[in-house]
């Protein structure tokens, strides 16, 4: 077996070898459908870090009657802070409103000056509240309107923020769908494409095939050749992807770190490059071996 299997890889070296132009196409090939794969793993990374800082920009905010003690508030952040659906709560007071009021308007004087005029303070205390998801905002909203809190509160944001959480949720549901949707036509299309170039070297290979088959060779036997040449295909191919991902991401980085605040994708790649190189090869080798499988057990059939 063992001298076999040295003589399958020694086949599938000199096929690869005497095969140059149509080995080096099919890596190309490959190269080009692994960019796209890398790309669509960037996409997904992009895109979630940016559905991520806008969901922690959505929130709903209670109002409190004025004459409701703090207490009583804190009492209800702690109500809310129980629920499964409560990322985290921030408690505001009167006086912390005024402070922050007064900041975000400090350069307008007509502002100022009202406020320098009034007697008391005219804004209320109030609870932000982040869901751990955006569907959970309509049960957080109708926990507050049970009949114990009706009283204390004067009024819940989630009705202006409604339209916004379900045009962003309905962004999350289309983003996700179209990335797998997108996943399975390039992984169709990559197993097409290798499938097809494997099948012009087997065209090309077709008298020593049918030689071997004269002479007894097993299927197994002419069918190894192939796949160590999809093996060989798949990791330099993998390893060509990923060595021109590297300057792509240092090059983009700060481009799209300016749209997106606090995404990094060298820090990203530094991080995560293992698993990335990890995904290269299994997708490669993957669409590399399963393609000349295929193809030699077709061609085999006839």
């Amino acid at each position: 077996m063992l001298v076999s299997l040295s003589r399958i890889i020694k086949y599938g070296i000199q096929s690869f070898l005497r095969n140059g132009w149509l080995s080096a196409s099919t890596i190309g090939i490959m190269i080009l459908t692994l960019v796209v794969f890398e790309g669509l793993v960037l996409f997904n990374h992009i895109s979630g870090e940016a559905l991520r800082a806008i969901k922690e920009k959505v929130d709903i905010s209670v109002y409190f009657k004025s004459n409701v003690p703090e207490d009583s508030i804190l009492s209800v952040k702690r109500s809310l802070e129980s629920l499964d659906e409560v990322k985290e709560t921030k408690y505001v007071s009167r006086e912390d409103a005024l402070k922050q009021f007064k900041e975000r308007h400090a350069e307008d004087e007509a502002i100022v000056q009202t406020l320098s005029e009034l007697d008391d303070n005219p804004l209320l205390a109030s609870l932000n509240i982040k869901a751990k998801e955006l569907s959970q905002y309509e049960s957080i909203a109708s926990y507050l309107e049970t009949p114990s809190l009706r009283d204390l509160i004067e009024r819940v944001t989630y009705a202006q923020n409604q339209i916004v959480i379900d045009r962003l949720s309905a962004i999350i549901r289309m983003s996700n769908r179209s990335i797998a949707i997108l996943t399975t036509f390039l992984v169709f299309l990559a197993i097409m494409v290798t499938f097809n170039t494997v099948r012009l070297n087997i065209f090309s290979s077709s008298e020593q095939i049918s030689i071997m088959r004269l002479v007894g060779a097993s299927n197994g036997f002419i069918r190894g050749p192939f796949v160590v040449e999809g093996i060989i295909y798949g990791i330099i191919a993998s390893t060509i992807s990923f060595l021109l991902l590297i300057p792509v991401i240092q090059f983009a980085s700060p481009q799209i770190g300016r749209f997106v605040q606090g995404l990094d994708l060298t820090g990203y790649l530094g991080a995560n490059w293992l698993m990335l190189l990890g995904y290269q090869f299994l997708f490669g080798l993957g669409i590399s071996v399963l393609s000349s499988w295929i193809a030699i057990r077709r061609y085999l059939r006839n």
